[in-house]
């Protein structure tokens, strides 16, 4: 039996990770951690593991003994922090025997800076990018992107730190953090207009499989309600970024459409909030990594149910 390891397990990606994995009823070994007492990760594994903070000192010892202790087989990483620690020490953590489900170093290194992030599309003359500036002149901002526009943190995830410009005075109230911290863009298509792409990515400039959601967000910036979707045109968008990017293994793409055009939002170099949502509806891409990172099987795309999924507050009882 393989042992599976899921860092992150009480996050919305941890657990929906072990979910997906949990339901196909596949005799695997689920090792998760966390860094709360009490969360819903002892529901979806085998065994829990409190966790601490992520990079923190001695973190890559503590992930090394939990590899040895366990005999894990294969490291799932849920969130960014994880994503980028791990794939920042991945050589020493290979040195234990055990797979690393990360994607292409590069990748993960630009998707950690937007600017950075864009400036690499546009020399690319990616045609998905929504253009951006680092200007602070407030008039040559509005006669460019005008009105409302956006302030995004060049850092960060889940639309966190976003301050939408409807004026001057809140522009001046952020201006002295335009270029280190914050970057300019206009407001791109409409909130009612957003989809979420999961592909499982080849590393070289393609993919193996894909699924498209229609999403609406919750306040925290996941995935509330999602669609299937089905898009030509979002899958060449995908395609065309890959060529450029070469992701490899489960990524997640962002879009909206602007005046008819694909304009990405961000990637996530890792799974997605969605993961769960998706393998309800046939795209099980943590049985896939499973698959590829272990027994080098090449995904294939599988056939997508249609219908729509919804998230709501639920209850897990944990009997004495």
């Amino acid at each position: 039996m393989k042992n599976i390891f899921v860092t992150g397990a009480s996050s919305l990606i941890g657990y929906g990770i072990l979910k997906s994995i949990r339901g196909t009823k596949k005799p695997f070994n689920l090792i998760g951690s966390t860094i709360h007492e009490n969360s819903i990760a002892p529901a979806f594994t085998d065994v829990c593991i409190h966790a601490p903070f992520s990079g923190s000192e001695g973190y890559i010892d503590w992930i090394i003994k939990v590899i040895k202790d366990h005999h894990v087989d294969l490291v799932i990483p849920s969130f960014d922090e994880d994503v980028h620690f791990l794939s920042n020490n991945r050589k020493q953590i290979e040195l234990t025997g055990a797979k690393l489900v990360l994607n292409n170093f590069d990748l993960v290194h630009l998707c950690n800076d937007k600017w950075e992030f864009y400036q690499v599309l546009k020399s690319n003359n990616c045609p998905y990018a929504i253009p951006s500036s680092l200007s602070s002149d407030f008039d040559e901002l509005v006669k460019e992107f005008g009105l409302p526009l956006l302030l995004k943190p060049r850092k960060g995830f889940a639309s966190k730190g976003i301050v939408k410009v409807k004026d001057e005075d809140t522009f001046n109230l952020h201006k002295a953090e335009i270029g280190n911290h914050l970057m300019v863009q206009p407001i791109v298509g409409q909130d009612d207009e957003e989809f979420t792409t999961g592909a499982f990515c080849d590393g070289k400039g393609g993919y193996y499989a894909i699924i498209t959601f229609k999403r609406k967000l919750s306040k925290e910036g996941y995935t509330n309600e999602a669609e299937v979707f089905e898009s030509k045109q979002i899958e060449e968008a995908v395609l065309g970024i890959c060529k450029i990017l070469k992701p490899m293994g489960p990524t997640n793409f962002q879009f909206r459409i602007h005046n008819g055009v694909c304009q990405l939002l961000e990637i996530n170099p890792r799974f997605s909030a969605s993961t769960s949502m998706r393998s309800a509806f046939g795209y099980n891409d943590a049985i896939m990594a499973i698959e590829y990172y272990l027994e080098g099987k090449i995904p294939k795309q599988p056939k997508i149910k249609q219908g729509k999924a919804i998230r709501y507050v639920e209850d897990f009882i944990f009997y004495s």
